[in-house]
Parts: C-alpha cells; structure tokens; sequence
C-alpha cells in the first residue's frame, strides 16, 4: 500500500493530509509493430508501475514471442536487449492478417492485425501558418484517398530527428476518394521553441493501419488530452487479449524527408 502527501496551505495554518493509495496489480505493456519493410518486426515489453514508484519502466526479459502469418508460418522473435523482441527479416504484406502471441510470467497475449493496401504518401510541404498569436510553419502530408470507406491513417512526425510525441491520425469519414492535404500540427514541449525553422530537417512517417489501431490511437489520444468527457483517464481500446496494455499494429511504412526552406 502507497501512502501520499498533500501539502494544503491557508493564511494561517499548514495541514498535511495523507493519502491511502491503494497498490494496483501490475499488468503487463506491449508495444508491437510489425510493417511490409526489412528491420520494423519489434515488441516491447514492459509493466505498469505504482503511484509511489519511479518512471522508469525496465524491460521485461524471457518472453516467448512470435507472430504468425494467417494461413502461413510462426516466425519466432528473438530478444536483443532487455524487454525488446526482434526479427529483421520479418516483412509483412498488404492484405495479410497476423497475429501476435507473447508468453511471460505465465501468462499468454494475443492480438490480431491485418495490414491494409497501401496508400502512397505522395509529398511533403511546408506552409506557414497563424496559430492563436503567431505564425508557424507546419508540414503538410498530401495522399489519395481510395474509394471506398475505412481507410485509416497515422502518421510520426520528426523534427531534426526529435520524435513529436503529439499523436497524428487520420482516417476518410470525410475524404473519401479524394486528395488529402493533412496538416500535421507541431507543438515542441519546449516553451522556448517556436516549432519548425527554416534549415530544420523534418522526417514524416505515415502508416496504413487498420480500424483497430486507429480506435486504440483515437482513444488514448482523448484520453489524454481530456477531451472524453469522462471524470478520469482511462486505458485506451486495446486489440490485445490475455489482460494486458499496449497494442499490436499491422501497417504499411512510407517515409518522406525534406530541409525547410
């Protein structure tokens, strides 16, 4: 049981009060992507701490993992470093189901992803752009959308290789079969920064990705940003199964990179 420390102050008093934090039970974290490019098959495996305990999450060693092709073989994962699962020459392709299975600590999990067809990310470009009370360059990411609804799209955004952490995903409720010009926000959490300059070098990565992964992404990201509605944050919709966070993502990769002029 963790017991923490409110410090309330008055105009003439101080009162600590104690909180009785109850420990939860420990779950496991698996991040898993898989993708139809050399060198991207890679799980991670972590477990979620208590309120009281440090922010740094050791990997989780000894896991069997692998990930079978519907209708084709088991590949097996091997570990690399601690709690990080790997298969170079694993390549997935449009079309195809997998499923991922990871054995710890008695424990099984399982989840299922398809790879959807390819969308080609045709350009990047820069635009500047009067965001609440100064102008910014932000990257603009330009696609065909397929006829056809339930394509789904997410895209990492680099900034000098610094990986945003803003989560940027897209799908065609509304672009159906058209060309799309999506803006991809950048927000540093440095306050100094005034976001992209020119002669900064920007990395865009988007990714074809299934109904389930953009509900998971969809989620985490109201979540987070308390746009649900709901009194508390709460764990965003996983495609695992075996009681366990984290998600298992089946995609295709594209990577664009151009020197802000």
């Amino acid at each position: 049981m963790a017991i923490g420390m409110v410090l309330v102050t008055g105009s003439s008093c101080t009162k600590v009060i104690d909180l009785d934090l109850n420990e939860a039970e420990k779950k496991y974290v698996i991040e898993a992507v898989m993708a139809d490019a050399v060198g991207t098959a890679k799980v991670m495996i972590t477990e979620t701490k208590n309120f009281d305990e440090n922010n740094e999450f050791p990997g989780v060693s000894g896991a069997i993992v692998s990930i079978t092709e519907n209708g084709g073989i088991t590949t097996p994962l091997t570990q690399t470093a601690p709690g990080v699962y790997e298969e170079a020459l694993l390549v997935g392709h449009p079309g195809k189901t997998y499923t991922l299975s990871v054995k710890v600590g008695g424990k099984e999990i399982t989840a299922v992803s398809t790879i959807p067809p390819l969308v080609n990310l045709d350009s990047i470009f820069v635009t500047d752009e009067f965001l609440f009370t100064d102008t910014r360059k932000i990257v603009n990411a330009v696609y065909r959308d397929p006829v056809g609804r339930g394509n789904n799209y997410r895209f990492i955004q680099y900034v000098n290789n610094k990986k945003e952490k803003q989560i940027l995903i897209q799908n065609d409720d509304y672009t159906d079969g058209k060309t799309v010009t999506s803006k991809l926000f950048y927000f540093s959490d440095d306050n100094d920064d005034k976001g992209i300059k020119s002669g900064d070098v920007v990395k865009i990565e988007m990714f074809c990705i299934d109904a389930n992964m953009y509900r998971y992404w969809f989620s985490l990201d109201r979540s987070s940003t308390g746009s649900s509605g709901e009194a508390t944050p709460s764990n965003p919709v996983t495609n695992l199964q075996g009681d366990a966070l984290g998600y298992f993502s089946a995609h295709t990769f594209q990577r664009r990179t151009m020197v802000v002029p």
